[in-house]
């Protein structure tokens, strides 16, 4: 009996140790990395496995090299890599709709085809290509970095200043490649501007704040200011609005009223109780300039 109950007790620590060795958790040689930016109202992210150079050649002519020239690539290690675009985006002139693409590519000395694959399924099993998962292929020149990059590495690069676009771009090794793109969220913001001066005089601040800061129509961003005072005579104490409204009237041709009207948003920054947050000085500067 106690022989038995010996053995047993042996057979469940050795059972114990084993569960124990299962769970050890090791690194992996090609670290998962993700990379995400808010391109204009589009979140784009990029989730992939980073191979490391280890010595290797990684890019060129032949069999010598990790990723030869003229094959097509995962662009990445294990399932490979893929971006997802929350909104439709722009690519070298072609409509890519929203969603989760894989990146393919096609490595070249001179040109690289880079390739936003449907089928993310299909993850690094490359046998299960079939062109009719193909949403794009566009062909970009790739670049020579100076400094050598050890592990492969995605950036979102190259944000325009207006937000209107920026470049996915891979490098590793000596190379880099850029992909540019294109996002629309003027048509977003008009829409949302269309649906909520409707219900919010606020909105009109936003509206001709939009309008002014992107060099759109400056007499429709004055009526829009003048709806939203017009709305409320509370809303006069709103020094900073005042200034806004002084600057589109300047930009509508209404020096007279802009000036009238900075003159107001000096008043009532001056005597605000709370701080005038450098109103007083964007004030006294926007009418030094009236008179220029």
């Amino acid at each position: 009996m106690k022989k038995s109950f010996l053995a047993i007790l042996i057979i469940s620590m050795l059972l114990g140790a084993n569960d124990a060795w299962t769970q050890i958790t090791l690194p992996s040689p090609s670290p998962a990395g993700k990379v995400y930016s808010k391109v204009g109202l589009t979140d784009v992210e990029i989730t992939y496995s980073r191979p490391k150079m280890k010595e290797r050649k990684i890019f060129g002519e032949g069999d010598d090299y990790l990723v030869p020239f003229g094959k097509m690539w995962r662009t990445g290690a294990n399932a490979g890599t893929t971006i997802t675009f929350s909104d439709d985006v722009i690519i070298s002139g072609d409509t890519v709709p929203a969603g989760e693409y894989m990146i393919l590519t096609i490595p070249g000395a001179n040109e690289w085809t880079i390739v936003f694959y449907k089928n993310v399924s299909m993850g690094g099993n490359m046998d299960n290509y079939k062109d009719e998962d193909v949403q794009l292929k566009v062909n970009v020149a790739p670049g020579k970095l100076t400094e050598t990059v050890q592990v492969l590495t995605f950036i979102i690069a190259d944000i325009h200043p207006e937000n209107t676009g920026a470049a996915i771009e891979l490098a590793w090794e000596n190379t880099s490649v850029k992909v540019p793109f294109e996002v629309d969220f003027d048509s977003k913001v008009m829409a949302a501007i269309e649906a909520n001066t409707k219900v919010n005089p606020r909105s009109y601040v936003t509206a001709a704040n939009y309008y002014f800061n992107t060099g759109k129509d400056s007499k429709q961003a004055l009526k829009w200011i003048e709806m939203y005072f017009a709305a409320d005579d509370s809303y006069r104490s709103q020094f900073w609005n005042l200034h806004l409204m002084a600057q589109i009237q300047n930009a509508a041709g209404d020096t007279n009223g802009a000036k009238t009207t900075a003159e107001e948003s000096l008043e009532r920054a001056s005597k605000a109780e709370g701080g005038d947050f450098g109103y007083i000085k964007r004030n006294e500067e926007f009418l030094a300039s009236l008179k220029k």
